[in-house]
């Protein structure tokens, strides 16, 4: 059996619209099976949209484990004018579904195909993700660490997660990382932690 952070899915492609409700703008946007949350946006990452900090000094941008792209998608349709997004995961059925995804909302972005930073040469100012948990902690704390070294000067990674399953621990990992940590936003559990590079 595959899982969401495999790069071949098993699983028929059967592809379908989900709709996409967020405080300020809905969409909708193509998923399949063998994705993560493909029936409808899971609340972490939906928390990590609206709560994401991007301010004007963010122009590169790495949706960081994309899925069907929601993350980056939402963020270029409120600023496509002056942010570049990188679409990024293992999964070649999520990176086919981010591409149709962007020709169909008419948007731009930069979708690769990378196990965590293996296919990525950028530096970027800003890094989103909602971590593989379910792929094991080793893979987080790497997703940690090489993003450190993939952030431009003051870049931020911003990740959320369960704060009590896992997410604590993947806190204590920026702070040791990057030498600090805030916690950006918090909801049914889910908290939003963000590292700067000084």
């Amino acid at each position: 059996m595959t899982h969401y952070y495999d790069e071949n899915q098993e699983s028929q492609d059967k592809r379908f619209l989900i709709e996409i409700k967020l405080k300020d703008d809905s969409f909708k946007l193509t998923s399949s099976s063998g994705i993560f949350s493909k029936d409808e946006l899971d609340d972490a990452t939906k928390l990590l949209i609206e709560r994401a900090q991007i301010d004007k000094t963010s122009k590169t941008i790495l949706d960081l484990g994309c899925g069907y792209g929601v993350v980056g998608i939402a963020l270029l349709r409120r600023n496509s004018s002056r942010i570049n997004v990188t679409f990024s995961d293992i999964n070649e059925r999520a990176v086919d579904l981010t591409r149709e995804n962007l020709k169909e909302l008419k948007l731009i972005g930069k979708v690769v195909k990378s196990n965590l930073f293996t296919h990525l040469e950028d530096y970027f100012d800003t890094i989103l993700t909602n971590p593989p948990y379910a792929a094991g902690r080793e893979v987080c704390y790497k997703l940690i660490e090489d993003s450190f070294t993939h952030l431009n000067k003051d870049g931020t990674l911003q990740i959320v997660a369960r704060h009590n399953k896992g997410g604590s621990m993947l806190m204590k990992k920026m702070q040791e990382v990057f030498g600090n940590e805030t916690t950006i936003a918090k909801s049914k559990g889910f908290h939003v932690y963000l590292s700067r590079k000084k």
